[in-house]
């Protein structure tokens, strides 16, 4: 399957998630239907210890599927698997007009760098990453040589982002 698919990367606390949240309701308000992929970094867990679900995985469940008239989630307890790859989990997505996917820096996929002054790390990702078509920053991004965005900016950089994944011409 050809998936549309535009990324957000950046340093950790450089914006990433604000902005793909705002990426994500702009998109939408303009019609698109619109699935997200985030890398984490950590031990994350979306379920709590003692709920049903969390009773069945601790008992050794590979999947487990939360099932309701309102949403449904799967979670995939990898039990010593490697980590799956960024194709293998849209493999698993349900049709839609654009995946935004935040983090995965080295995967080979177009995308946003988020720069803040108030991230850890400000050494530009751009110049040794040539799927890095933007930047998104809080402050002048002086001799960059890609087009420039303000982070807070969404409304332009959804309108690059549609015509950089040819959702409009």
């Amino acid at each position: 399957m050809n998936r549309r698919i535009f990324g957000i990367t950046g340093w950790k606390n450089s914006g990433k998630t604000t902005l793909t949240e705002k990426l994500v309701a702009e998109l939408v308000r303009r019609g698109w239907k619109v699935s997200t992929v985030k890398h984490a970094h950590h031990d994350f867990d979306i379920d709590k210890p003692g709920a049903d679900s969390f009773r069945h995985r601790q008992a050794g469940a590979t999947e487990v599927a939360i099932v309701s008239g309102v949403r449904w989630a799967l979670m995939h307890e990898l039990r010593g698997e490697d980590e799956p790859t960024l194709e293998t989990i849209l493999s698993r997505l349900a049709p839609c007009d654009l995946v935004l996917v935040e983090g995965y820096k080295r995967e080979a996929h177009r995308k946003i760098e988020t720069r803040r002054l108030e991230a850890k790390d400000r050494t530009p990702l751009s110049a040794g990453d040539p799927n890095i078509v933007a930047v998104a920053a809080d402050f002048a991004a002086e001799g960059e040589h890609l087009p420039v965005f303000d982070l807070d900016d969404a409304k332009s950089i959804a309108d690059f982002i549609e015509r950089a994944t040819g959702l409009v011409a």
